[in-house]
């Protein structure tokens, strides 16, 4: 599972959109759009960490396989 499939299983679970989740975590949408497009794979460590604040996971949901 990447990135993108984890956060999208994240936002499903608490019934949020792109749009209401960059900003809680104060990101820009192009962002998430970027990676679940596949343009990008990764992000900043900084942004994953507002990503996961914002869902209020902890970064392990992340890194899990």
């Amino acid at each position: 599972m990447n990135l993108w499939e984890k956060i999208n299983k994240q936002l499903k679970e608490k019934n949020l959109t792109i749009y209401e989740l960059t900003k809680k975590a104060g990101i820009s949408q192009n962002t998430l759009y970027e990676l679940k497009s596949g343009r990008v794979s990764d992000l900043r460590f900084n942004t994953v960490c507002k990503i996961a604040d914002a869902l209020e996971v902890s970064l392990d949901e992340f890194r899990k396989e």
